[in-house]
C-alpha cells in the first residue's frame, strides 16, 4: 500500500473557498461517498476564532454554489457540527479513477486542505499526482509504502492509539496549555531551560497554580499512558 499525505488546494471545493475568506477550518468526523450519484456526504466539525466568524463562515458554505445540502447539527460560541452533501470535486474523481482511496479525514484550514490517501500500486499513485497537477495545486507532506506488518501493528494497536488520544482530550485548556509551554520552554530538559516561575509568569498565575496545573495534566496524561502500555503489552 503507499500512502500519502497531502497539501490540496481544490479550485471546486466549497470547504477550501470558505476558509480562504473566513477564519473557520472544518475537520472531517465522517464521510461517505456516493459512486452513482457522484456525490460526497461528511460530518464535519467547524470550529471559528469567534462566534461571528462562525456565523459568517457557516452562511458562506450554505450559500456556496457547489453545496448540494447543508444542515447545521449543533452549534455552542465559536464550535458547530453540520452534514453535508457536495458534488465530487475533480480531485476526487482523480483520485477514484486512478483506484485510489481515502485513509484518513479531512482536515480544511487558510484555503487548503489536508488529504490522506493510497493506493495498492505505485503505479498508480503516479499517476494520480500526474493528474492532479492538471487542474490543482497540491504539495506532497509524506509519502510512505506501508507493508503487512506495519499495517497489521497499526490495526493491533489502535486501541493503545486511542487511549493515548482520550487522554490529550481529557486535558483542560489550563492544564494542555501548561503542558505544551513547559515542554517547548525546556522545563523537563535537564538542566531545565524553563522553571515553574516562567510558567507562572507566561500564564500570569502564582508558583502554585503554575504547579498545581502542570501536576494534574502530567498525572492525566500518565494514567492513559501506562493504560496503553498495558494494551501494547496485550
Amino acid at each position: 500500500m503507499i500512502e500519502i499525505s497531502m497539501d490540496m488546494e481544490q479550485y471546486d471545493c466549497p470547504f477550501i473557498d470558505t476558509t480562504a475568506d473566513h477564519d473557520v477550518s472544518f475537520a472531517a468526523t465522517h464521510w461517505n461517498f456516493d459512486s452513482a450519484a457522484r456525490e460526497l456526504e461528511t460530518r464535519m466539525v467547524v470550529d471559528g476564532s469567534d462566534r461571528w466568524a462562525l456565523e459568517a463562515g457557516l452562511d458562506a458554505l450554505r450559500d456556496h454554489p457547489n453545496m448540494r445540502n447543508f444542515d447545521l447539527v449543533t452549534k455552542r460560541e465559536g464550535v458547530a457540527q453540520i452534514r453535508t452533501v457536495i458534488d465530487e470535486t475533480d480531485a476526487m474523481n482523480t483520485i477514484r479513477s486512478n483506484e485510489g482511496y481515502v485513509t484518513g479525514p479531512f482536515h480544511i484550514e487558510d484555503g487548503s486542505e489536508i488529504w490522506h490517501v493510497g493506493f495498492d500500486q505505485a503505479t498508480e499513485a503516479d499517476g494520480a499526482l500526474s493528474e492532479l497537477e492538471r487542474n490543482n495545486e497540491f504539495d506532497v507532506v509524506e509519502r510512505e509504502e506501508v507493508g503487512l506488518p506495519e499495517m497489521q501493528d497499526l490495526i493491533n494497536n489502535a486501541g493503545a492509539a486511542m487511549t493515548l488520544i482520550n487522554g490529550c482530550r481529557d486535558l483542560s485548556d489550563t492544564e494542555r496549555d501548561t503542558l505544551v509551554e513547559a515542554a517547548r520552554g525546556g522545563y523537563f530538559q535537564a538542566p531545565r531551560e524553563a522553571d515553574l516561575g516562567t510558567l507562572a509568569e507566561e500564564f500570569d498565575v502564582s508558583k502554585p497554580a503554575a504547579s498545581k496545573n502542570l501536576r494534574r495534566g502530567q498525572q492525566k496524561l500518565l494514567e492513559h499512558v501506562t493504560e496503553a502500555l498495558e494494551k501494547l503489552e496485550e
